[in-house]
């Protein structure tokens, strides 16, 4: 699990879930949950602590955790198959983004080596709740951006990192992008760097690499670990139309956003071949 606590474990899970819904411009409704106990190894208490967190963060979204399904598994699996709705006009996807977009993240990276740090037991004592912490806000700004003409595509960055989310949206709009490293808040209260040079890097980082790392142009492969650390319950990616940079920076002012308000990047012409170059002073 990536938090040890049952009831957090539970609310993250929950979060990540829901967040597919504000990732598409809707609204939730209602959630199933999806239960899979060791019974025999670990204590149903803990089951229970597990579904009151689910309940919790359904709470928070505003929605029922109406029933579900559970089973014995050989080892703990937990998640809400939620629904949600959205005006047809306003459903948002990975692939509608247009050259000239401006980029938008809506939380900071690095769960995946704050997690890692923790399990090898080198995380620091001022970064403990750091990472557990992003992963239980919730996503709500989602549907708000739904009602927005000038947004042109959303999807929640998770396991493929902020790189594999923003390949998949720049090879659905057949375009490329540009990433401003800089701009991209990351976790930890005195960064990641330290976490990476003591190689706490999640083995999803490099299966990610593997898989598109010929597609990313960068002058600095010491950014990758951080642009392909796999993410849980993480941020939303945000493409806009360039003129609505004022209206965007509102909500999120108004949604309390602040940190993320200045774009990360741009939506390029892809010259017939989706890439990512990564820009660094």
């Amino acid at each position: 699990p990536i938090v040890d606590d049952p009831y957090t474990f539970g609310m993250i899970a929950g979060a990540n879930a829901i967040s597919d819904i504000y990732a598409m411009g809707g609204k939730p409704l209602m959630a199933i949950a999806i239960l899979g106990w060791p019974i025999d190894k670990i204590p149903i208490e803990h089951a229970r602590a597990v579904v009151s967190g689910g309940r919790a963060i359904c709470g928070q979204a505003g929605i029922p955790l109406a029933g579900g399904h559970s089973i014995d598994s050989p080892e703990p699996i937990f998640g809400l198959a939620v629904t949600g709705i959205v005006d047809k006009k306003c459903i948002k996807t990975n692939s509608g983004a247009k050259e000239g977009d401006l980029l938008f993240l809506t939380k900071s990276l690095g769960v995946g080596i704050l997690t890692t740090a923790e399990k090898k037991g080198l995380l620091l004592p001022e970064d403990k709740s750091a990472a557990a912490d992003s992963m239980l806000l919730l996503n709500k700004i989602g549907e708000v951006l739904g009602q927005k003409s000038w947004v042109n595509a959303i999807t929640d960055v998770t396991g493929f990192g902020l790189l594999g989310h923003l390949l998949e949206m720049c090879e659905g709009s057949n375009l490329s992008a540009e990433l401003d490293f800089e701009k991209i808040s990351h976790l930890g209260h005195n960064g990641l760097w330290n976490y990476i040079d003591q190689g706490c890097i999640p083995g999803g980082t490099n299966r990610n690499l593997k898989s598109y790392g010929e597609k990313i142009e960068t002058n600095s492969q010491k950014l990758l670990p951080i642009l392909a650390d796999p993410q849980t319950s993480g941020g939303l990616l945000v493409a806009i139309s360039p003129e609505h940079l004022n209206d965007i920076q509102t909500i999120f002012k108004e949604n309390n956003l602040d940190k993320y308000v200045s774009p990360i990047g741009t939506m390029i012409n892809s010259q017939g071949v989706s890439r990512i170059k990564i820009n660094r002073p």
